[in-house]
């Protein structure tokens, strides 16, 4: 591959700025590395919020067929830049945005795996283990660097920023999912070291509002919601706050979600956590809310929700429904709906 051949250097036309973008990464990371606020929400290809145009020098995509750029994209010079590796000295044009102060710059780090547990059929956690203190905000995830596979996998930490430098992931197996056949295989047993780069996530804990807050989550959507929950739970600044948790599971089996919640403090005063399940085989397989989450969101919140906080983490057609809902239905001002679109 020619873009391995040294450092090149990236020029943001907005600003002026250049960083350096080391063989085999892209313009996306290295530019969040070097604190460039470049945009950009999934990281892997699928959203398409990290469109750049490249004015001058060339660029190579490590998947050239992913579904964030469309073919007038491509005419028009645009890469993603979470895919492009640039080949030569390179000049971007792209609107950049608002640097967050309290958002930590990302880092490649060495990570051990220490543990996995089975937290449903198809969810399972994983916990690593880095040298340097693990430090994140609560809802954004990591990206991590699997053997055998050519691009790296995003998933979402479910625990908060910690001295000891652990990292806790609960990924959903997806049929065919690379990612999720490495990790659910003996290929990465306990003691193996990877590379795990991050933080990244624009959907973490807002610390500057005083709003109830709810948190939708489904499938392996479930982690990021979590470490929100745990986030609110022990920042003094959300003390007596609530906290509504609401999760969306297929049948009865993937229910999960309630014991982590419940080891924190205030669970079922201020924290309090429901279910829906989508295809229930009976009444008395499952008691609770039978339908769609965002369905069970609307009837318990209703008008309240026009002046909540509202984070989501799940299925890209749960996600579609539950910000209609959000917006079309409750008035829900979008600023104040947080997520990271996986689509």
């Amino acid at each position: 591959m020619s873009a391995a051949l040294g450092p090149r250097s990236v020029t943001v036309e907005a600003n002026g700025a250049t960083f350096s973008v080391n063989p085999g990464d892209t313009i996306l990371r290295a530019g969040l590395r070097a604190g460039i606020p470049l945009p950009y929400e999934c990281n892997v290809g699928c959203c398409g919020t990290c469109r750049i145009e490249v004015i001058e020098g060339e660029t190579e995509a490590l998947w050239p067929e992913a579904p964030g750029l469309t073919d007038r994209d491509r005419r028009r010079g645009r890469v993603l830049g979470c895919q492009a590796l640039p080949l030569s000295d390179v000049r971007i044009r792209v609107h950049l945005e608002t640097a967050d102060p309290a958002l930590t710059r990302p880092a490649e780090v060495a990570a051990t795996l220490l543990s996995t547990r089975d937290v449903t059929s198809d969810i399972r956690e994983f916990v690593f283990e880095t040298p340097t203190p693990a430090r994140f905000l609560p809802g954004q995830y990591a990206v991590l660097h699997l053997p055998g596979i050519s691009a790296p996998r995003a998933y979402s930490m479910a625990n908060v920023a910690n001295t000891e430098g652990h990292w806790i992931f609960q990924v959903r197996r997806v049929p065919g999912g690379q990612g999720t056949t490495v990790l659910f295989s003996d290929a990465i047993p306990v003691g193996t070291t990877i590379t795990l780069d991050g933080p990244y996530g624009l959907a973490y804990l807002r610390t500057d509002s005083d709003r109830e807050i709810v948190c939708i989550a489904g499938g392996s959507g479930l982690a990021p919601m979590v470490s929100i929950a745990r986030g609110v739970a022990q920042n003094p600044a959300f003390d007596g706050g609530a906290l509504h948790f609401f999760y969306g599971a297929r049948t009865p089996l993937d229910v999960c979600g309630e014991d982590l919640l419940r080891v924190l403090p205030g669970f079922s005063e201020r924290i309090r956590y429901e279910a829906a399940v989508s295809h229930p085989v009976s009444d008395v397989d499952w008691p609770g809310w039978r339908g769609m989450v965002h369905h069970l969101v609307g009837e318990r919140m209703g008008e309240r929700l026009r002046d909540c906080e509202v984070y989501m983490a799940g299925p890209p057609p749960m996600i579609v429904a539950a910000l209609e809902m959000l917006t079309a239905d409750y008035g829900v001002d979008p600023v104040r709906v947080h997520f990271d679109r996986f689509f």
